[in-house]
């Protein structure tokens, strides 16, 4: 067995797949009512079909999750991040910890949190 994708909820599937893309370059594998899987195995669901699913209220900024990226060239991705979403809310800007790894922490539009690093 193994995992095949990871699934977020997002409020709109349009707008999600468009942050997605213009950040981490993620494109569309398959566009299905609702769902949408993307590159790299992040899979898209719009709100109103979890809610039917699962049948449970949306925590936006739950932080009990993270999706993470890893980029060399972490301070041009934080000069891309700020280009495009300059409204983007941030956990933390660009941080070093004490291994000495680069890390930026965020939101995406709908409160799924997300960390970009530099590979150690």
């Amino acid at each position: 067995m193994r995992l095949k994708n990871v699934l977020i909820v997002v409020k709109d599937i349009e707008r999600s797949k468009q942050f997605y893309h213009d950040l981490f370059g993620l494109k569309t594998i398959l566009d299905n009512d609702g769902n949408m899987i993307l590159t790299e195995g992040l899979v898209l669901q719009e709100e109103k079909c979890w809610k039917e699913f699962l049948g449970k209220e949306i925590v936006s900024e739950n932080n009990s999750c993270e999706l993470y990226f890893e980029e060399r060239d972490i301070e041009g991705f934080v000069e891309k991040l700020e280009s495009f979403y300059p409204e983007v809310k941030y956990v933390n800007r660009l941080m070093t910890h004490s291994w000495g790894q680069k890390v930026i922490r965020f939101y995406d539009p709908d409160g799924n949190l997300i960390e970009v690093g530099a590979p150690v």
